[in-house]
């Protein structure tokens, strides 16, 4: 039995919302059970924002992550004080480290420091950073194909393609970075 169970946080505006979805969609077009909980602070742009993304090869229970997450992508700071004690042991965190600065205060848990902010500035799109983060996580995990999550996002894209290429090559990026 498969099952991913991941909590997706930073600012409102980082893109934390499009990850869930694209991979919620990627599990769905592989006919994979999943389930999407978006969850916004007060404000939108800036504020905070998470959500838990399951995907599983059996049914999904709940759409609540408490204690027994299986990875934590954190956007920014408060994200990973408020979420990393949601990783069960052994899990996999991913850290912003563009943003971040800390440590992770988990020494039972898998961790990858990415500088997403600094590879997407590479790119000349800082908006692409949760795409980085995205493709390194496809590496890392493989719950869905990065061929599934290019066409989910072929999809959501549709009527602006021209956004498209850079958003795989952020993917492609990620991928690249947490293979070294």
């Amino acid at each position: 039995m498969t099952i991913e169970k991941l909590i997706i946080a930073g600012f409102g505006g980082q893109g934390v919302m499009s990850m869930g979805q694209l991979l919620s969609y990627s599990g769905m077009i592989e006919n994979k059970h999943v389930s999407w909980l978006p969850s916004y602070g007060p404000e939108m742009r800036g504020g905070t924002a998470n959500c838990n993304v399951i995907v599983s090869d059996t049914q999904v229970g709940s759409p609540i992550i408490t204690d027994d997450a299986t990875s934590a992508i954190v956007m920014n700071l408060p994200s990973l004080l408020k979420f990393e004690k949601s990783l069960r042991p052994g899990g996999k965190l991913l850290i912003n480290e563009s943003l971040i600065e800390n440590k992770t205060s988990r020494n039972d848990v898998t961790t990858y420091y990415i500088p997403a902010n600094k590879i997407a500035n590479e790119l000349g799109n800082n908006k692409v950073a949760n795409m980085v983060m995205l493709g390194s996580f496809l590496e890392i995990t493989r719950i869905v194909s990065v061929n599934t999550l290019i066409d989910a996002l072929k999809k959501v894209y549709a009527g602006k393609e021209e956004l498209v290429p850079l958003n795989i090559e952020a993917l492609s990026k990620g991928a690249e970075f947490v293979k070294k």
